[in-house]
């Protein structure tokens, strides 16, 4: 029966289940009572002296009395219940089947809502009131009304979550967010709100970013550059969306602090880079000239004396038994004064003969606080000798022989050779935890009985190597793509501590295998780049693992057009036609422009040129001898079980094509 009681004719009821409450939820259904009224009746059932006890709606009740509290209600304001007539047992029932049944709002419902009564004339400030919202919240659900249509329709069902939803809003670009949403659902891993935001950031940087730190905000700002803010960023974390134009300005702020250096220091020249370090490219070509510490001037020796003989006198303090814990304070104090001053004076910068200063140069980086830095070497032009060519390697592979064979190639493929090759064995490195476990104790272990003569293997040291080649990624090759999907499944939890403490807690609080799967990524990482020649390029032990892997090299790297024919001369791609064919195959294209011999080459080692079984598998199992690990022989399929699965032969041969969809994956213990 639906009755009209008293507001102070309603009590609790012992048999209500609901027993915990949330203030913030009190709060905004108290606000939309005051709003819109009640819009749910009370269930209630027959009390002891005229009350009702509520089975259904305490927080509502408690609602009403605050609002009566306040004077917005008044005590006997009138409530419209349903009336139970049941048990005691059918009441606990129907209380629990009340608040038992109920699903929240979908936030994109909420955000439809939202911009429903903003569309009619409401502000914010209006709707956060009348529902008992913070305005922060209301904005929040407003933007994600403003989602590109695919993303607001996943949200509505389901398909992502209200935090993957707000990784996607950290851009308003909404073709951006179409976009990576294609790309995460066409993606094989599941997505998470950090790997979404990183996704839909790709064009933008962060306020704190050394670039945006040297132009400055008011200048980018004033240049017409666009700013987007989450509702939590300040100034650091803001986006700065117009990176181009963010890069044209710190060029020229650098390009003009650089000519002012040169101009200031007398140089020829100083270079200028928006980079924290002079990279590979920037100094190619260029030689160190000779430099050294400036020398002491005779104020800065007798400084030196004077610290000297004030060292002493406080170490003797400290070595005095009798001194008081005042005195060995002070002490202290004073020395690490004094050496903080010793080495402020001994930190001299580098000086150049006079005959070299006018031809020398310096490099101007940036650094990670956006000041732009003079690093202290010096550069000169390197002479290049006019009878020789610089734009060749001689590769010596098997120089142990009687007749070690010879081949020229260009210092860019040598280079990018090496990194591929890098990259083959950082993958198995990285998915063999039980032999990176080792590499890592071993190098560790030998750094005690260290060769100065020997190249180092690995940066295990703790730096990771960027390769010969800045900026240079493999994108075809099977094996940097897996490397990569390698990279992405790993459990990355542990990085929201907020402390370094807190951090390595979480991490080890993961499974074994997911720290065992760390060891292999950072182990992997810090192999240098190699290729199996004589020369700067030629590290043994990376040859000595790949054979004891046993790594079939030509299952993960095939040659193109792109990454090999078209950078070799005629004469190398009819000797590895004759390799695999013998003279005869050699023959038939001895005829043919070096394009297109590069073209055919490539479908010849891809296995898709109609020529004998024979020939077909020879080529299918070849590689250059510098992408070789000496001594390593063909692996079976079996051998990698269960750390690592061969790519298949067509997705090694669709690589060549630049077919992201088509690189193999490998499975990680």
């Amino acid at each position: 029966m639906i009755k009209t009681i008293p507001l102070n004719k309603l009590v609790q009821s012992p048999r209500n289940v609901r027993r915990h409450a949330d203030p913030a939820a009190d709060a905004e259904l108290k606000a939309s009572i005051a709003a819109r009224g009640l819009l749910q009746n009370l269930i209630v059932s027959p009390g002891t002296k005229g009350k009702f006890e509520v089975e259904a709606g305490e927080r509502r009740r408690k609602a009403m009395l605050a609002l009566a509290e306040d004077k917005v209600l008044s005590k006997d304001h009138e409530v419209t219940c349903l009336v139970l007539e049941d048990t005691a047992e059918g009441a606990i029932e129907t209380s629990l089947a009340e608040n038992f049944h109920r699903l929240a709002m979908n936030p994109a419902d909420e955000a439809q809502a939202f911009v429903a009564l903003i569309d009619g004339g409401a502000s914010v400030e209006d709707v956060a009131r009348r529902f008992g919202l913070t305005v922060r919240f209301v904005e929040g659900r407003l933007r994600l009304a403003r989602l590109a249509p695919v993303v607001f329709a996943a949200l509505a069902s389901g398909e992502i979550t209200l935090d993957m939803a707000k990784a996607y809003g950290a851009t308003s670009d909404q073709e951006i967010q179409a976009r990576v949403f294609e790309q995460i659902s066409s993606a094989y891993y599941a997505p998470n709100p950090d790997s979404i935001r990183r996704m839909v950031l790709t064009g933008t940087v962060r306020g704190i970013d050394p670039r945006a730190r040297l132009v400055g905000r008011d200048a980018y700002l004033a240049a017409g550059g666009r700013i987007e803010r989450e509702l939590f960023d300040d100034e650091d974390s803001e986006a700065w969306a117009d990176v181009a134009l963010l890069e044209e300005l710190a060029a020229a702020k650098m390009a003009e602090q650089a000519e002012a250096l040169a101009a200031e220091q007398g140089l020829a020249w100083v270079k200028p880079t928006l980079d924290p370090y002079a990279s590979h490219d920037l100094v190619e070509g260029l030689v160190r000239l000779p430099a050294e510490p400036a020398p002491l001037t005779e104020a800065e020796l007798a400084r030196l004396d004077e610290l000297d003989t004030s060292y002493d006198e406080h170490a003797a303090v400290l070595e005095d038994e009798n001194s008081a814990e005042e005195a060995i304070a002070a002490a202290e104090a004073a020395i690490a004064a004094i050496e903080r001053e010793c080495q402020d004076i001994r930190a001299r910068p580098p000086v150049i003969l006079p005959q070299l200063k006018a031809e020398a140069g310096m490099i101007l980086v940036l650094s990670r606080d956006g000041t732009p830095v003079l690093q202290p070497v010096f550069y000169g032009e390197r002479q290049v000798d006019p009878a020789g060519d610089d734009d060749g390697i001689e590769v010596v592979t098997d120089e142990g022989s009687e007749s070690p064979r010879r081949s020229a190639l260009s210092k860019r493929l040598v280079d990018e050779l090496a990194m591929q090759r890098r990259d083959v064995l950082a993958l198995h490195v990285a998915s063999d935890p039980a032999l990176a476990l080792d590499l890592m104790v071993f190098t560790l272990a030998d750094a005690d009985t260290l060769d100065y003569r020997a190249r180092a293997a690995t940066t295990l040291r703790g730096g990771v190597p960027s390769g010969p080649i800045t900026g240079f990624e493999a994108r075809d090759a099977a094996a940097s793509a897996s490397l990569a999907e390698f990279r992405s499944g790993l459990d990355e939890h542990w990085r929201a501590g907020a402390s370094v403490s807190e951090r390595f807690e979480q991490f080890r609080a993961l499974s074994d295998e997911a720290r065992a799967a760390w060891l292999g990524h950072v182990v992997g990482r810090s192999l240098e780049a190699s290729l199996n020649m004589a020369g700067e390029r030629r590290i043994e032990f990376h040859d000595h693992l790949g054979s004891q892997i046993g790594i079939d090299m030509a299952a993960w790297w095939r040659p193109t057009a792109a990454n090999y024919f078209d950078r070799v001369s005629k004469a190398v791609i009819l000797d590895a036609l004759s390799a695999v064919g013998g003279p005869g195959l050699a023959s038939r294209f001895a005829s043919v422009k070096k394009g297109d011999l590069a073209m055919s080459a490539e479908r010849v080692f891809a296995g898709t040129y109609i020529t004998e079984v024979e020939v077909r598998d020879r080529a299918l199992a070849w590689v250059p001898e510098v992408m070789r690990f000496a001594g390593a022989a063909p692996v079976e399929a079996e051998r990698l079980e269960p750390q690592l699965t061969e790519p298949t032969e067509d997705a090694v041969a669709a690589g060549g094509a630049n077919d992201d969809d088509q690189t193999p994956r490998e499975l990680a213990a």
